[in-house]
């Protein structure tokens, strides 16, 4: 199954690398990882989305928290939340008329083109993992030069909101 993790840190050198480690000790794969300073400069967030069992995912969480520098982590598995990803894309224009193609896909897809060069354009689209892979697929045709991708992020949907302190028990709700 596929968990979306989001660990509460404190912004100090080494941090992701005894996270990362501590996955990686138990076999998890990390498929997709974000870092970020919050809105306190004291802590980061660290977004990761790995795979595995429920069970077992349980004691990786159990044992991320008992990490030092870790201040909280939420599974946000069977969450309402909104995640997203970010993509720069170079795709090859070569070809008549492939350019103005490319363009309307581009507006299909919500995406902007933030470069262009006389051989290829250079394209920034975000959105969920569905819909960046879609794009991929129809950007195939035309040639992908290159691709870069973030990380996933992720907040909860809810009237709750993650405050980063740990005095505060890192929750209050929002009136």
């Amino acid at each position: 199954m596929r968990h979306v993790l989001s660990a509460l840190v404190m912004n100090q050198p080494g941090v992701l690398a005894h996270i990362s480690g501590m996955l990686a000790s138990r076999a998890f794969n990390i498929d997709s990882l974000a870092v970020g300073e919050t809105e306190n400069p004291e802590f980061s967030r660290v977004t990761f989305v790995v795979n595995g069992d429920d069970r077992v995912l349980d004691q990786v969480r159990k044992q991320l928290e008992k990490i030092v520098t870790v201040v909280r982590v939420l599974d946000f598995s069977g969450k309402d939340f909104v995640e997203r990803d970010l993509m720069l894309i170079k795709v090859a224009t070569s070809g008549a008329g492939r350019r103005s193609e490319i363009k309307e896909l581009v507006e299909v897809f919500r995406g902007r083109i933030v470069d262009v060069s006389h051989g290829h354009v250079m394209i920034e689209i975000s959105g969920q993992e569905s819909k960046i892979e879609a794009f991929i697929d129809v950007m195939r045709p035309f040639g992908i030069l290159e691709i870069v991708r973030t990380g996933r992020i992720a907040m909860l949907r809810s009237d709750t909101v993650t405050v980063d302190s740990p005095a505060s028990g890192c929750e209050a709700a929002v009136t």
